[in-house]
């Protein structure tokens, strides 16, 4: 009997098929769909959300005369990175310490999922896109199974002591959705556990500029002035300039809040990943939009109708062959 190689790609489904609901002239609406999941229902086997998943590219079907299609994806950053690690650890410890006494009752598909957004949350995992199978026409979707958001409790400490909240997870924007919703953000979590840079890098003191006259304080420098003022000029001029980051932070002096891209209050929605306008001269209806990478399998799908006639969008997502149980995917602690 041959040896199967190491390398063997296992068999998986490569072309999804998903369609959205209709969207009216004058209406835009947003859909979500979590390549994990439907991975999960196509294959008949569990695949963890904590993938960045690689996807060759879209074609996205319409019946509308006048278009605006967004595609967007989580952050390609490594905020989004350390963020989903950190706040990844940190729900696995919380569960790893009340289960420690009663292990039995870990679940056995137990995984750390999150939502997207806002937009997300409000929507629930229930709306997520759903893969069609190959009837005609193309309108069936797959039963799928249960698919549900990781819960963070958090106990309110000093404040209320022996009260928790329990609250579930989505990657941009701000905590609690900016009020009191029960939902936190990753990166604006992150960002809040951070230290912050030093408003001015180096922090000098403030005898280095003193590198002239008969009794410089910083006589190391002075000692190579040889007649000119080329080394005092030339310390002056790094003291003040490029000797702050050149991205907003708190407490430099402009911002008063922390400020990484994806957090509360720099670029707090998802990060763009390509845009189409579709006409009446589209060719056959059908736009095809670059693949790339998506952290954690989120893909959001914007439709903008402004157009005269309705319109769905039919999408075919192709995804890439690899070691990842068939798929080019790697885990999110990789990124």
């Amino acid at each position: 009997m041959a040896r199967r190689s190491q390398n063997k790609i296992e068999p998986a489904v490569m072309t999804v098929v998903l369609s959205t609901e209709s969207v009216t002239p004058g209406n835009e609406a947003s859909f979500t769909a979590d390549l994990s999941q439907i991975a999960s229902i196509v294959n008949r086997r569990f695949y963890r959300q904590g993938l960045n998943w690689a996807v060759a590219g879209f074609k996205i079907i319409t019946s509308g005369d006048d278009l605006v299609i967004n595609v967007k994806k989580l952050p390609n950053t490594w905020v989004m990175s350390n963020s989903w690690e950190k706040g990844m650890r940190a729900w696995l410890k919380m569960n790893r310490e009340a289960l420690q006494e009663t292990d039995s009752v870990r679940p056995r598909f137990m995984d750390f999922k999150i939502h997207a957004d806002e937009i997300h949350f409000d929507a629930g995992f229930g709306t997520n896109l759903l893969p069609l199978d190959g009837s005609l026409p193309l309108t069936v979707p797959y039963q799928s199974g249960k698919w549900e958001p990781s819960k963070m409790v958090i106990p309110f400490g000093p404040a209320s002591p022996g009260n928790t909240n329990e609250v579930v997870i989505k990657a941009v924007g701000a905590n609690y959705n900016g009020g009191s919703d029960p939902v936190v953000a990753l990166i604006a979590g992150y960002a809040n556990s951070r230290a912050l840079p030093n408003i001015l890098d180096p922090n000098t003191p403030d005898d280095a500029s003193d590198a002239s006259g008969s009794t410089p304080e910083n006589w190391l420098a002075a000692t190579f002035n040889d007649g000119t003022d080329q080394t005092s000029v030339i310390i002056e001029d790094n003291l003040l300039e490029n000797n702050q980051a050149p991205y907003p932070f708190e407490g430099d002096g402009t911002n008063p809040d922390t400020m990484y891209p994806g957090g509360e209050t720099q670029a707090p929605g998802l990060q763009i990943h390509d845009i189409a306008r579709v006409t009446g001269t589209t060719l056959s209806n059908t736009t095809r939009l670059k693949g790339g990478n998506f952290p954690c399998g989120l893909i959001r799908f914007d439709l903008g109708n402004v157009g005269t006639a309705t319109s769905n969008m039919t999408i075919l997502i192709d995804l890439v062959p690899g070691n990842h149980r068939g798929y080019l995917a790697e885990p999110m602690t990789e990124m």
